[in-house]
């Protein structure tokens, strides 16, 4: 069945502060395209064609339900469709895993201990055209990167109408999910390409930032601010409903590396207990519902002054909430993350080959993979290299990190530019050479 689908992606660009993230925003894209989903699934999900009648479904047994979000009611939290889009869970390759005899380490693939390179491009799930989501993991698989950090979250508080991709809408009477086919079909369409090209995803489930929803949009609907979020009843009900959701759609695809907690929590000015009693509870939560799949936390690592770890400056203060070596210790968090862009922080690049020395150590005295999750800098368009080589050459020379991903991967699309920022590494750019092929052609060879 073919569905004429016209999309507008809107959302604002974030204005950076000192230690904000880099570029969240979209740029406004319009797109018309005829996108022809599967109509079989092999595994335990099966396809379903995605609606363009209904932006938010009610129904246990419909994913077409057309209703407002003033009339609608709460979707029930114990029973959720299981009818992906697109194939999912038609490849039979492993789940990957920590190692079992170098538990530093991943197995990647069954076939034992690997080091390896991954990137992250957080927009794949908000494209329209199949054909982009396919390009995307092809280029990817084509470099010999592994793994692709995707959100896996897009919340709104008024229904934007069948122009703009999200895929729940919340207000002071629940949550509501959008099935329509600018929704949850979006990320049937991510998994299902990530599984035929053979790449592996990780899974965020929360923004941190307001960029697609986030944490803010919780405090819209329910109340509270960003540091009460981790302990409003509300919100992390809603939150753990919507997790819920994806983890048993696609707990049975390969293609999940990892479930993400969120991108980069913070709670500042708080006891670093919050995060961490957050962090536990909804890791084991999760693993209740997926033991196969691994769970990570998606935070910048941060120290705290109790680890001893640094000069007591912004990175090592615990100002955010956030303590990298207590939260290593959560036994239902696979692996360590942490992040590094030394200009945002007030930092020189040079810092960089520190703060990655640093979390390998920590590493090392757990006995537990960590991962430089995302990387860039400095913020300019153009001299990524120079910076940029240095610390991916501490991590491969000097380190026993399991995997690296820079911020981020950017391609040409049907439609023009994939979204971008300053951090953007174009594919086959001159600079995406040694940054993405060369690197990740090393680690793949590096002695285990």
């Amino acid at each position: 069945m073919l569905f004429q689908v016209g999309i507008v992606l809107l959302l604002a660009w974030l204005s950076p502060t000192t230690d904000a993230a880099p570029g969240w925003g979209w740029r406004t894209v319009t797109v018309t395209e005829t996108v022809t989903p599967s109509s079989t699934a092999a595994g335990t999900c099966s396809a379903s064609s995605p609606s363009t009648s209904g932006i938010i479904s009610s129904s246990t047994s419909s994913s077409t339900a057309t209703i407002s979000s003033a009339s609608a009611t709460s979707y029930p939290s114990t029973t959720y469709p299981t009818t992906p889009a697109y194939p999912i869970c038609t490849s039979r390759a492993p789940f990957a895993s920590i190692d079992d005899v170098h538990p530093r380490l991943f197995n990647y693939n069954g076939t034992g201990a690997k080091y390896f390179a991954g990137t992250n491009a957080w927009w794949t799930s908000y494209l329209m055209i199949d054909s982009d989501v396919n390009l995307v993991f092809s280029e990817i698989k084509n470099t010999q990167l592994q793994v692709v950090r995707i959100w896996g979250f897009g919340s709104v508080n008024t229904d934007p109408g069948p122009g703009t991709v999200f895929f729940q809408l919340l207000n002071s009477t629940g949550s509501y999910i959008n099935y329509a086919a600018n929704g949850i079909p979006r990320l049937d369409a991510v998994v299902s390409y990530a599984e035929r090209n053979g790449v592996k995803i990780v899974l965020n489930f929360v923004n941190n930032w307001s960029a697609l929803g986030g944490i803010a949009s919780y405090n819209a609907a329910f109340g509270g601010n960003a540091t009460s979020w981790y302990t409003d009843a509300e919100s992390q009900k809603v939150y753990k409903d919507y997790i819920k959701l994806l983890v048993n759609r696609y707990k049975c695809s390969p293609a999940i590396f990892a479930w993400e907690l969120a991108n980069e929590p913070r709670c500042q000015g708080c006891d670093t207990s919050v995060i961490y009693n957050w962090a536990t509870e909804v890791s084991q939560y999760i693993k209740s519902l997926d033991p196969r799949h691994m769970v990570a936390l998606g935070d910048e690592g941060w120290f705290a002054p109790a680890d001893g770890i640094g000069d007591g400056s912004y990175a090592y203060s615990g100002d955010q909430g956030v303590d990298f070596v207590k939260n290593l210790g959560i036994k239902t968090l696979d692996y360590g993350t942490f992040h590094l862009y030394p200009s945002s922080w007030g930092y020189n690049e040079s810092w960089g080959s520190t703060w990655i020395l640093q979390h390998n150590e920590v590493g090392a005295a757990h006995n537990k993979a960590v991962v430089l999750e995302e990387y860039g800098g400095p913020p300019t368009p153009n001299n990524h290299t120079a910076v940029e080589e240095p610390w991916q050459a501490t991590v491969l020379k000097d380190t026993k990190l399991a995997m690296d991903q820079f911020w981020q991967f950017g391609t040409v699309l049907s439609t023009g530019l994939s979204d971008y920022d300053n951090f953007t590494i174009w594919y086959n750019s001159q600079e995406y050479v040694p940054l993405a092929r060369d690197h990740a052609a090393a680690m793949l060879e590096k002695p285990v």
